[in-house]
Formats: C-alpha cells, sequence, structure tokens
C-alpha cells in the first residue's frame, strides 16, 4: 500500500463529457420577407428577436435559449432536414401556429402534430420539430435548438461520424431508435448534428448555415486546410468549410456550410434575452417577462 485511498465515485463521468465542440450557436437560413419571418419564428414559435444585434429590416436573430435562428434578407435556403427545437408549453404553442394561419396564408407554412411532437413548416418550407421539455431527451433545456438533423445519401454515416470524430474533435457515433439508423455527433450540451440516410435525391445545396464553435480551433483548422476543405478565412476568430468528406477517399458525403469559431470570438456565449411567450398585455403580471431556458433546481 503507498498510502493513497481509492476513492469509488458513484457517477458515471463519461456521461459529463464533451468533445472538442462547445457550442451550436445558431442555424442561418436566409428569408425573402422579413415581415413573414416575424409572423412565423416569433409570433408562431414564440421566439424572441434579439433586442441588441441585426434590429433593421434587412436581417433578423430570433433567440432560442443560448441559441439562435439567423434569417437575413434574401433568396429564401432550406435545410435539408430538420430542426430540432424545444418549447416550454405545446399547447400554448398550437394557439399561436393556429392564429399565424391567416398572416402565412398562402405561403408553405404549415403545422402537423403527433404523439411526442409538433412539426411547424416555416413560409419557405424550413421544417421545425418541436418537442416538449423532458430531461431523459434533452436534458434540462426548457427552450432552445436541440438537434439538427440533416437527411444524407445512402451509405455516408460511418464516413460521417468518423469525420466529426477525427477532423472536428465532437463525439460521433453510429446509433439506431425507432426511426432507423443514424449518426450523431454532440456539439455542445445536449445539443446535436444528427445524420439520417434517406433514398430521395437531395436538392441542391443553397448555401445556408451552421455555427459550431470550437475548444480547440487550430487543431481542425489544420486538417481541414490539409484536406483543402477550407472555404474562408473570415477574421482572427471565424473560418468557414462546407464539405464533410470520406477520410480516406476524399468523397464528398454530404455538403453543409459550418461557420466555426473560437472561444476567444467576442460573441462566444453572449448572453441571449428570451422572453416568455405567455405574457401579453391581457394576463401581464410583472416579473414574468422573461423565460429561463433551463428547468428549475431540483
Amino acid at each position: 500500500m503507498d498510502g493513497t485511498a481509492r476513492l469509488d465515485s458513484p457517477y458515471d463521468r463519461t456521461r459529463e463529457s464533451l468533445g472538442n465542440v462547445v457550442e451550436l450557436q445558431h442555424v442561418n437560413v436566409r428569408v425573402p420577407d422579413q415581415l413573414l419571418a416575424t409572423a412565423f419564428y416569433i409570433a408562431g414559435l414564440g421566439l424572441t428577436r434579439d433586442p441588441y444585434l441585426m434590429t433593421g429590416i434587412d436581417n433578423m436573430w430570433a433567440n432560442a435559449g443560448i441559441s439562435q435562428f439567423h434569417l437575413p434578407a434574401g433568396k429564401p435556403q432550406v435545410v435539408r432536414g430538420v430542426t430540432g427545437l424545444v418549447l416550454p408549453d405545446r399547447a400554448q404553442l398550437l394557439e399561436r401556429l393556429a392564429r399565424a394561419r391567416k398572416p402565412l396564408e398562402g405561403t408553405r407554412f404549415a403545422f402537423t402534430e403527433a404523439e411526442d411532437h409538433v412539426e411547424a413548416t416555416c413560409p419557405w418550407g424550413n421544417r421545425i420539430r418541436c418537442h416538449a421539455p423532458d430531461a431523459a431527451r434533452w436534458g434540462r433545456i426548457t427552450l432552445g435548438i436541440s438537434y439538427v438533423e440533416f437527411e444524407v445519401p445512402a451509405g455516408s454515416l460511418p464516413g460521417i461520424a468518423r469525420f466529426y470524430r477525427e477532423i472536428l474533435g465532437a463525439p460521433a457515433t453510429l446509433e439506431r431508435d425507432a426511426r432507423g439508423e443514424m449518426a450523431r455527433a454532440l456539439v455542445a450540451n445536449h445539443q446535436y448534428l444528427v445524420f439520417r440516410e434517406t433514398d430521395r435525391t437531395p436538392p441542391d445545396f443553397d448555401g445556408h448555415h451552421i455555427q459550431i464553435t470550437l475548444a480547440d480551433f487550430g487543431g481542425p483548422h489544420a486538417r481541414l486546410r490539409d484536406r483543402g476543405l477550407i472555404t474562408e478565412e473570415s477574421n482572427p476568430w471565424q473560418y468557414r468549410f462546407t464539405d464533410i468528406t470520406d477520410l480516406d477517399s476524399g468523397r464528398v458525403l454530404f455538403t453543409v456550410e459550418h461557420e466555426v469559431r473560437s472561444m476567444t470570438h467576442p460573441l462566444y456565449a453572449r448572453p441571449l434575452v428570451n422572453r416568455n411567450a405567455a405574457i401579453n398585455n391581457r394576463n401581464y403580471m410583472p416579473g414574468h417577462e422573461a423565460w429561463a431556458p433551463a428547468m428549475r433546481p431540483e
């Protein structure tokens, strides 16, 4: 005996481990009409327009917990898949979406109910799958983007998972659920990029992007640069790439732009304002305007 006590931990310490990706900050799609975007994202989904940045009529940042949707004006872009959103009250969501029918009439807006979610389609075809808070599924999130799920070509899942593990340092695994096999990469606490295979021919990539933040900013950059995958050297704290490739052959498996930031970026972990979407001028009570995007202490 060397006199060192051995303490057996009652906790699974691996459950709280994050990889190199520490933030899924936003999903960016262009929209041709800021008024219709407001009717869907703010009035319908119940999100909060950022009161500090992008407050003009050519762009809007919509806060969803610690993440955002970025909605610059332009030709519409559609994520080739679905964005998973946790929202605090299903009944109130359905009421808001029903009220949105009239201002969004004549667009692609629609919503449907399923047992465990409500799926809403924006005026230009972006699908938002809305879930109720559930600590077993989404951790302590009561409001936020829980995942972005992409539809990818058949046979690409192992290569995509490997790309995120070896290039970005994100824990990525092949898993199976009731809907079939998927690749899932952890990109922040209880936030994931999910990839599911489809037999449908995917539409051409239209330029939409997601933004992630890395703890090791330089290592992935070097690996991407050596493979010729860097598409933009934005500034000292940011670069971009678009292609997810097979690491042996270099074949492109899927394309979606990644805006990659460092933890030293001035916008990293900026506190976001989130409103309580249940409050209006008829039921207002002081002190209930804000919404905490995490569950209360047990």
